[in-house]
């Protein structure tokens, strides 16, 4: 460096220098205020600061109250707005003891302060400030080793160039029926009444004569999201006297939110006479230049408290970064190990980045590998944002990103890096303190949201994963039916479900459809989901009607004494008849879709949910189907909400179904379920009933217990058999199963003992169902002296296949044989 420098100014490091020049050049300026403003800024480039805030006495001197403030929102620091000037805390101690107050990250983990701080390692700085009363200067950082000794430095020259604020002139509203300077406003604080004039007013978009005079009103209009933080002006509670000034959005008819800027200040109130805030509202946008620390870093503030996901997060940076900076291309990417693992790139062609990055493309993005970019490694290793102008000696992967400028910024989070942000220019930058400023703040920003980000998308994983093991894998496949269903978790949080749904093939060509919802949304409400589910399928499959299916899934939910409660619908479906028995348990019915496009909401007479009262009647309601009709089952959570009861949700729902090409329940489930957020989950099953093409034959005989039982079952199925024109060489095979079958239930049970046949599709089955629930064992070995045991052998020996189901409290045995017509 040319020039001659001095002995002190060679002890100062270049990084002070730095901010004693951008100090010097702020100057006296018209705007106190906004000279205020960019000195603490310097604090954000120069010290690492994280946060900076400037305390001054109140009109009582009681009470350091904070009078500006730049970088990451003081909320997520926990910073106060006022402390008492003769607390302990490290602001008091510092202007009243007139020396600063360091506090590293062991040690401000042991303040009191460090409790109202959402996570550890940070470090806090408080320095006095000299005239107008004295104050005080609050930085905190998080970087790991909290402030170094040039850090100091020029903590030490911000806190000397600060100058307290002239109070903003206020508006004094003499009395109720005083007209507002269009831009002002007068809060009375004990009525909520509020005068304002003709810009705020056009500013929420209120007509003339609109306005009621109530501040509920104008809140009403705001985003939601900022209301805490306006209600903290426009309380008295939480209102301190003194300064304020905080932007927020407000609702307009068409397009994004408006953001305002409100500075206001809290008069006392004197004899007989309320405090009232009084101040101004305007147009953020015409306010400042395009790009600003505080602005830019709220609104980015704002983003990224909504953003769920790391891709969320990383498209909330780069909305909030490109176009103020006016970059030309921008990168952020979390760090895993040696990698970064890119979430957006903007542009997002290949084309427009380094060839490194071509070469490590995958699928849509880039998995670059840190390795091969050193002077990345060691900006993530600093932890400090890093700008290198046009002409700095990069390596290529770097140097293609940025050839007119480039910036990296390091994201921290929690005592580590959670990825870095790179920001590009193809023609030569310059670099202003504002752009330093929104840097530096912005990365600290990013950094925890996007840890927080991956957290969440790891627990969506997580839940996501948990929810499909216990719902079905696959539906299966029905004869003379078509079924698909879907599930969609609630967007509003990552806590489980209790909907589920579930379609399960029964004896005889009878099917049964099931959906039903668990009260809550929790770890608890999806394990009983599953126990329900398990437990609806195994009364189902041991041949219990609807009702008694249903009633004995309500007293074991009864006996386990959960604090939750069920509801479901339950259909039995008769593939052959086109026939159908539905029972409800608290739960919305189905609707049903008929071949001429019609729609209709059966009356179906329901019982209590399941897990209310132990003794509930659950009443079967006959359904009658045509061939093409479509049966929708779906739970409360699609067809109710907070704007919407359930009978207008049934009606829209069932309009839907009217309108939908039943030809392919695919599309039509994902139309029903629509893009909308939801605040609960939503299950939907749908059911088209074709019909079956070949219809089965069947025919039954009651074994009587006399003697010539087996003889009388072997002379109906010789005549069954030959009705139905099966080959005698079959006949005689079927004629020796039934013998076998029939005898082993009258030796071995008692009670009624009934045997059916079914013939479709070339497959003949022989079923005898009897009281026993005990199921035929076949034997391991018959000595040649035994008298019995091997018509279980037979059996098998003589049929395609064979095995025993559960049916009310007995049991069914079942032979299958193919047979050559």
């Amino acid at each position: 460096m040319g020039g001659v420098v001095s002995e002190g100014a060679a002890e100062r490091g270049t990084r002070t220098l730095r901010a004693e020049s951008a100090l010097k050049a702020l100057g006296p300026g018209p705007d106190r205020g906004e000279r205020l403003r960019r000195a603490l800024e310097q604090a954000l480039v120069f010290a690492g600061a994280s946060f900076v805030g400037l305390y001054t006495p109140g009109e009582d001197r009681e009470l350091l109250c904070l009078a500006e403030s730049a970088g990451v929102p003081r909320t997520l620091y926990g910073v106060r707005d006022t402390y008492p000037a003769s607390g302990g805390t490290p602001v008091a101690d510092a202007h009243r003891g007139g020396a600063p107050v360091w506090l590293g990250p062991e040690e401000f983990a042991g303040s009191a302060e460090s409790r109202r701080v959402p996570s550890s390692g940070f470090s806090l700085a408080a320095l006095p400030v000299r005239g107008n009363g004295g104050g005080c200067l609050l930085a905190l950082t998080e970087r790991p080793g909290g402030f170094d000794a040039e850090d100091r430095t020029c903590l030490e020259l911000v806190a000397e160039a600060v100058v307290c604020p002239t109070p903003p002139v206020a508006v004094e509203a003499e009395g109720e029926g005083e007209e507002l300077p269009p831009g002002a406003f007068s809060l009375a604080m004990d009525t909520g009444r509020v005068e304002v004039g003709d810009d705020i007013r056009r500013l929420f978009g209120l007509a003339p004569g609109e306005f009621d005079g109530k501040v509920e009103t104008l809140l009403g209009l705001t985003v939601p999201e900022d209301l805490p933080s306006l209600m903290s002006v426009t309380e008295a509670d939480h209102m301190s006297i003194g300064d304020r000034e905080l932007e927020f959005r407000v609702l307009q008819p068409t397009g994004p939110p408006k953001w305002l800027r409100l500075n206001g200040r809290l008069l006392p109130g004197g004899e007989g006479q309320p405090a009232r805030l009084v101040g101004t509202v305007a147009d953020a946008s015409t306010l400042r230049p395009d790009v600003t620390d505080v602005t830019r870093v709220q609104r980015l503030a704002a983003a990224l408290a909504t953003a769920g996901t790391v891709r969320d997060v990383s498209q909330a940076v780069v909305a909030a970064l490109r176009r103020p900076l006016r970059a030309d291309r921008i990168a952020l990417a979390e760090l895993e190990n040696d990698r970064l693992v890119v979430t957006v790139l903007d542009p997002p062609e290949p084309e427009s980045w380094p060839e490194l990055w071509r070469l490590e493309w995958r699928t849509e993005w880039p998995d670059a590998p840190v390795r091969a970019m050193p002077t990345l490694a060691a900006a993530l290793r600093e932890g400090r944002a890093q700008i290198w102008p046009a002409g700095t000696a990069l390596e290529p992967a770097l140097a293609e990103v940025g050839p007119g400028g480039l910036a990296v910024l390091p994201l921290p989070a929690a005592g580590r890096m959670a990825g870095a942000c790179l920001i590009g220019w193809d023609t030569p930058h310059d670099f202003g303190p504002d752009e330093r400023a929104l840097l530096t703040a912005s990365a600290g920003l990013a950094g925890q949201a996007l840890m927080r980000a991956r957290a969440f998308d790891a627990e969506h994983e997580l839940v996501g994963m948990l929810q499909r093991q216990l719902l079905p894998r696959r539906l299966p496949g029905l004869p003379g039916a078509v079924a698909v269903a879907r599930y969609l978790p609630s967007t509003a949080g990552l806590e489980l479900g209790g909907d589920w749904y579930d379609v399960i093939p029964l004896p005889d060509h009878h099917v049964a459809l099931v959906i039903g919802d668990v009260q809550g949304h929790s770890a608890g409400a999806a394990t009983l989901m599953g126990q329900m589910r398990t437990a609806l399928r195994a009364y189902a499959v041991e041949g219990h009607p609807p009702d008694v299916v249903v009633s004995r899934a309500n007293r074991l939910l009864v006996d386990m004494e959960s604090d939750l409660f069920a509801t479901c619908a339950y259909v039995d479906l008769d593939m052959e008849e086109g026939s159908a028995w539905c029972v409800r348990a608290g739960h919305p019915p189905p609707v049903l879709r008929h071949p001429d496009g019609t729609t209709e909401i059966p009356e179906v007479e329901g019982g209590p949910p399941l897990g209310v009262v132990a003794q509930a009647d659950f009443p079967m309601s006959p359904l009658r189907l045509r061939p093409g009709t479509l049966i929708a089952l779906t739970t409360d959570g699609l067809v109710e909400s907070a704007d919407t009861d359930i009978d207008e949700g049934m009606d829209r729902f069932a309009h839907a179904l009217a309108v939908s090409d039943p030809a392919h329940l695919g599309p039509v489930a994902d139309a029903l379920l629509g893009p909308a957020h939801r605040s609960d989950d939503v299950a939907l099953l749908l059911v088209r009933y074709d019909g079956m093409a070949i219809r089965p034959l069947r025919e039954s005989w009651t074994v009587w217990r006399l003697p010539e039982a087996v003889r009388h079952a072997r002379r109906f199925t010789r005549r069954t058999l030959r009705s139905w024109d099966v080959r005698e060489d079959a006949v005689d095979s079927t004629l020796l199963i039934v013998s076998e079958l029939v005898t082993n239930a009258l030796v071995h049970t008692d009670g009624k003992v009934r045997l059916d046949l079914t013939l479709v599709g070339g497959r003949l089955r022989v079923a005898v169902a009897d009281a026993s629930p005990r199921t035929p064992v076949k034997p391991t070995s018959i000595g040649w002296e035994a008298t019995g045991g091997r018509g279980i052998l037979l059996v098998e020996a003589m049929s395609g296949s064979w095995g025993a189901l559960p049916v009310s409290g007995g049991k069914q045995v079942w032979s299958e044989i193919t047979l050559d017509r």
